[in-house]
């Protein structure tokens, strides 16, 4: 059986940053959630003139590419992603599992927060006839930039916080995925700016919130598997 030690100072440290960070992201998203209920469902300062942008600046070679882009944020992927991670974080197959699970009700859990969020606000969306993407429901905060951005940020603290790391390329391929999810709803025509700007400022605060909680109170120091565990 392993037998978890404290915190030591430098995971402390790292909570404190974490911490920061929450309340930071939440209490800008605070603020653009209520800039937004009171424009009364209209445009903020430069999500008209990026719509604008954004459908002038669409052949259909480019729409395809973004489409192919934003389905990766929504459905079983982000799901299958995380399932991967934790099959890879996991020394043990029972670990394996209890890594993939909890990274999974982590993100069903941010999605939640997202659903209550949009359902409050109830943003209608840009002009439908502007849309080259599927798209339901409300606008604010976009659905899929939050699942992207929150499955790339899980993904990256799950390898900082499990002791695997990853390589820069690596940290830098998967936070401009997380990043351009949510760009392409916008350049769909399907989102404004600011939806997305939200769905990024809700996934770094959960996320963020999770890591606090892991290094305050998760074990960090274990001893090796015993001989059960590892069959």
């Amino acid at each position: 059986m392993s037998h978890p030690q404290a915190t030591g100072p430098t995971d402390l440290a790292a909570a404190r940053r974490a911490g920061w960070l929450a309340i930071a992201a939440f209490v800008l998203l605070a603020v653009l959630t209520f800039w937004v209920t009171r424009a009364s469902g209209h445009p903020l300062p430069g999500d008209a003139s990026l719509h604008r942008w954004s459908v002038a600046h669409r052949p259909p070679t480019a729409a395809a590419a973004a489409r192919a882009v934003t389905d990766t944020g929504t459905g079983v992927i982000p799901y299958a992603v995380l399932l991967v991670v934790g099959m890879y974080l996991g020394r043990t197959a029972r670990r394996r599992c209890a890594v993939a699970l909890a990274l999974m009700v982590c993100l069903g859990a941010g999605q939640a927060l997202r659903y209550a969020l949009m359902s409050m606000v109830a943003r209608p969306r840009p002009p439908v006839g502007d849309w080259v993407a599927h798209a339901s429901g409300w606008s604010f905060p976009s659905g899929h930039t939050t699942t992207g951005a929150m499955t790339a940020a899980l993904v990256l603290a799950a390898l900082a916080l499990g002791g695997r790391g990853a390589s820069r390329l690596a940290v830098v391929v998967i936070a401009l995925w997380g990043g351009s999810v949510g760009l392409t709803r916008v350049y769909l025509g399907v989102h404004w700016f600011t939806d997305v700007l939200a769905g990024w400022l809700l996934a770094v605060g959960w996320v963020s919130v999770l890591a606090w909680a892991y290094l305050r109170w998760a074990p960090t120091v274990q001893d090796p598997p015993s001989v059960q565990e590892e069959e």
